[in-house]
């Protein structure tokens, strides 16, 4: 049988100023669509997986842009649902020197945040699939969102689909407390779990600084503990200086952990470099990578997705076999 992914989450519209101006001086913006498990349904698709993603949109011209923008790179839109009024926005100001990114959301009242759960008919839309994916981003966007998030995660689990979570964290839009509550319920549904320090402490409290093991793998032995997952994966950027960072994942399975090697680069665009390490972690399991060479392709995937402006990673399965197992550099390809 052949494998067929499903992610689900909300579009949204990203507008950026140009030239890394700031909010405040912008006359025009960049815009673009993205969002977490749609970057991860692109990157899926680009690998050459059959995927189709889920979620609402406004049947008006720019809900329908956003149907596009998933078409174009091969994404199934079948399932996405038309109604409401708005399609989720956020501004962006992009991270330049020392100035750190800021994220603004104009997402409430979102065609998908006032989504009932019989819009989405789960039976359906499993009908043939062998994968489900969503991050912790899709529940936070209103009570509404983490019941049917919930109900699709006991829906894939009944017809036998492998389930991933990306945790996700966003202070922005929900409190840890309300995270904690609402996670805990779902994550008794999910076998792969992604998951960096900032998601284990913004909604387990999970601290790992005072042990002496290295901190990921011990967030992912305390996430086993707490869940029956079978795979904890964790991609991590470090800051090496103003203009360069470091790169490194994880994938903790059976008692063991196995890390990549490390990437020093120069960021383009940061923005969906986690989906598409996701999109590396579920192309590599549906292809029966061992661990260690899944974390060496997924990591590879997200870094190759610091050079793509956009929230979408546009490169293929030889783009990141090539960088991560290939010994050669740069050189141009001719």
């Amino acid at each position: 049988m052949k494998d067929k992914v499903i992610t689900f989450g909300e579009l949204m519209l990203r507008l950026s100023p140009e030239n890394n101006e700031r909010i405040i001086q912008a006359h025009s913006y960049e815009a673009v669509y993205g969002g977490g498990e749609a970057n991860t349904a692109v990157s899926l698709a680009n690998f050459g997986v059959d995927t189709s993603y889920v979620t609402k949109l406004p049947a008006h011209t720019i809900g329908q842009s956003g149907v596009n923008a998933l078409r174009q790179f091969g994404v199934g839109v079948e399932h996405i649902v038309r109604g409401g009024d708005q399609i989720g926005v956020y501004f962006l100001e992009k991270k330049t020197s020392q100035r750190p990114t800021n994220v603004i959301y104009n997402r409430k009242g979102s065609a998908i945040a006032l989504a009932n759960e019989d819009e989405f008919d789960w039976d359906k839309i499993f009908t043939d699939a062998t994968w489900f994916h969503f991050s912790g981003i899709t529940p936070a966007i209103s009570d509404n969102m983490a019941k049917i998030t919930l109900n699709a995660c006991k829906k894939a689990k009944e017809k036998g689909l492998t389930v991933s979570c990306d945790l996700n964290y966003r202070s922005k839009l929900w409190s840890g407390t309300k995270a904690r509550e609402v996670m805990s319920e779902i994550c008794k549904y999910v076998d792969i779990c992604i998951a960096n320090e900032d998601d284990a402490v913004g909604i387990f409290g999970i601290d790992a600084s005072e042990t002496t093991e290295e901190k990921n793998a011990y967030i992912a032995k305390q996430l086993m503990k707490m869940f029956d997952f079978k795979m904890v994966a964790s991609v991590w950027r470090i800051e090496t200086s103003i203009s360069t960072f470091k790169l490194q994942s994880m994938i903790y399975s059976d008692g063991n952990a196995y890390y990549s090697r490390e990437y020093f680069m120069n960021i383009l665009d940061y923005i969906g470099a986690g989906d598409a390490y996701c999109a590396g972690i579920i192309y590599s399991l549906i292809n029966g990578f061992a661990p260690q060479k899944a974390v060496e392709f997924s990591n590879a995937a997200s870094c190759l997705k610091h050079t793509v402006s956009g929230d979408f990673n546009l490169v293929t399965v030889d783009e990141v076999n090539t960088l991560a197992f290939s010994k050669s550099g740069n050189e141009v390809s001719r």
